[in-house]
């Protein structure tokens, strides 16, 4: 096997410039150079995958998964790719056939495949998605030693194509992904069916809000909506889906941190409860393609951003030579980068999240949960309201409890501006119930089976024909003031007295935390009195002043969660501050 030295590396640039799969790409009737430097750590990479994969690649020794794509797509591109290790290597052809003779094996009848869904449509479209580039590099390679394999996977993506131009959906963002997988597999082998699926599934329309949400409003699957949309204008003629990614891509540079973590906090999926950011490497690619399709300099600014953060070897370098190689409009130069704002101070009304940026400190602010509050996928329910940040110094999140009839974690009924702060506010009213009134009332006591008013539980009952009396009520005010990076929170609770309150901060787990209580045995801290820090590295937190008049810190998520003996709490280093109702209180977070 090949060796890549030296003085291999350094001919990349030239060799690149020579080789049909690194030509010069035009857009919007602009030609750039190539970026050779980006495509030089892109062969590195992805020659360091390819190597690990000619190692573990073996017969039986593989497991089916959406990585089985990612796999044939890398060696694909190192086999093809001139100025890689593996550069027309029949050991990569040995290797891919290996790979999609096990892929093959695992279509069912009718085309699609089992990954996590059973015989799903839109998860065999998620494999397409990444198959269809890995076929468009073999067949501009033009080598008879892949014409085994190509055949192979001309077989896989025909027969697929029967089951997506007739299979269904779960979730929005599964409507695009098959129709992005659909024109990858019109590009290579044309037929009408594919496009007359996409138009039926595009005819529904597009939705995305007036601040750039789709409807999950989530970073992950933003991510897979632009991959789809920019895959279905430039293969399938639809050039009027470039608008909703640009939009949604303005709106995102708002939610990326410093480090490359994605803010969550308003998401309508699973990344909303995820302790872990999902990482802004998840948008690069449809970054850098807006950012040379429409000479773009913020976004190519966002790229540059990207590109320094922690993540974007192993998610971007290591795994997506394949897609520069397929699509060369991603190969070109960046324009030239805009100087990313040091201040910023941006609502979005429409899922009630504020952003604000001071030079390396960042606030979040959120009151958007749908209402009513249900647990479920599709509903954005975290109880997360607010997050700072200073560099490495990570307030992960602050929520707040009160042991209201087990009403658990407050949700804001949204978040409003008045003067110079935000305002957070929820009222709960909690009834008792009166007799059934008589002419309602049922000899054999068979009522309906119905949620309570204030929808803590269900029961036979028929709640909502009953009168009420005894209602109690607790209304919560987070007021937030920002001056230079510096925020003051101010708490008001009020109504029935003497209900224990619980503010809850959970800082990045590796911290150092002073002037709180030691952990006790389940990791838990408190802020009695005066100021607290947080130090990560040479950044600071401080925060205060504390307050301590109970330490009732478990079970704080309410009868929703208890019930079903679930719980919200994530890894970190978890400080509380108490109080009793009434509760006045201002915390200084700087």
């Amino acid at each position: 096997m090949k060796k890549m030295n030296r003085t291999d590396f350094l001919k990349i640039g030239t060799m690149a410039a020579l080789s049909p799969l690194f030509v010069k790409a035009t857009a919007n009737d602009f030609t750039a150079p190539i970026d050779t430097e980006m495509m030089r750590r892109l062969l590195t990479a992805n020659d360091k995958s390819a190597s690990q994969l000619m190692e573990t690649v073996k017969q039986g020794n593989l497991r089916f998964g959406r990585m089985i794509a990612y796999d044939i797509a890398v060696l694909t591109a190192a086999y093809c790719a001139k100025g890689s290790a593996y550069y027309h290597n029949a050991a990569v052809v040995e290797k891919l056939d290996i790979l999609v003779k096990f892929l093959a094996s695992a279509q069912a009848e009718d085309g699609t495949v089992n990954v996590g869904n059973l015989e799903s449509p839109p998860d065999t479209a998620f494999l397409i998605e990444i198959l269809g580039p890995a076929a468009t590099i073999m067949r501009k390679d033009n080598s008879s030693e892949l014409l085994d394999v190509q055949q192979q996977l001309k077989q896989i993506l025909l027969k697929a194509g029967e089951g997506l131009v007739t299979g269904g959906i779960h979730t929005p963002n599964h409507r695009w992904v098959i129709s992005a997988a659909l024109a990858q597999i019109n590009h290579l082998f044309p037929n009408k069916k594919y496009i007359n699926r996409i138009n039926d599934w595009l005819g529904e329309g597009v939705f995305i809000d007036a601040d750039g949400h789709y409807p999950e409003r989530s970073g992950i699957y933003s991510g897979v909506e632009n991959a789809a949309f920019i895959t279905i204008a430039r293969l399938a003629n639809k050039s009027s889906l470039y608008a909703p990614v640009r939009k949604n891509l303005f709106m995102y540079q708002y939610y990326i941190e410093s480090n490359g973590d994605l803010v969550r906090n308003d998401s309508r999926r699973q990344d909303q409860y995820e302790a872990a950011a999902k990482p802004s490497t998840l948008f690069y690619l449809q970054y850098r393609y807006m950012a040379v399709h429409e000479k773009n300099k913020l976004f190519a600014a966002t790229c540059k951003q990207i590109e320094s953060t922690k993540d974007f070897e192993k998610d971007i370098l290591s795994r997506s030579l394949f897609y520069f190689l397929e699509d060369e409009i991603l190969q070109q130069q960046l324009p030239t980068a805009e100087i990313l704002p040091d201040r910023y101070e941006k609502l979005f009304p429409t899922s009630h999240l504020l952003r604000i940026k001071e030079k390396n400190t960042t606030v979040t602010l959120f009151g958007g949960t749908d209402q009513p509050l249900l647990i479920a996928s599709g509903r954005s329910n975290s109880p997360d309201f607010f997050s700072y940040r200073k560099g490495d110094a990570i307030l992960k999140y602050m929520r707040l409890s009160s042991s209201f009839f087990s009403m658990g974690y407050f949700y804001s009924d949204g978040l409003r501006k008045e003067g110079n702060s935000y305002v957070l506010r929820k009222k709960l009213e909690i009834p008792y119930y009166q007799p059934m009134p008589k002419e309602k009332r049922k000899a054999n006591g068979d009522y309906k089976l119905s949620p309570s008013i204030d929808d803590r539980f269900w029961n036979k009952m028929d709640f909502s024909n009953r009168p009420v009396s005894n209602v109690k009520t607790l209304e919560t005010i987070v007021r937030l003031t920002e001056t230079h990076g510096t925020v003051e929170l101010e708490f008001d609770i009020k109504g029935m007295k003497a209900v224990p309150v619980t503010i809850e901060l959970c800082f990045k787990e590796g911290g150092q935390l002073t002037g709180v209580t030691a952990a006790d045995a389940n990791g838990n801290s408190f802020l009695e009195q005066g100021t607290g820090e947080y130090r990560s590295g040479s950044d600071v937190i401080t925060f205060g002043p504390g307050a301590v008049t109970h330490k009732q810190v478990m079970n704080l998520e309410g009868e929703r969660y208890s019930t079903h003996f679930g719980t919200l709490r994530t890894k970190g280093e978890h400080v509380y501050i108490t109080g009793t109702t009434p509760f006045k209180h201002k915390l200084t977070f700087s």
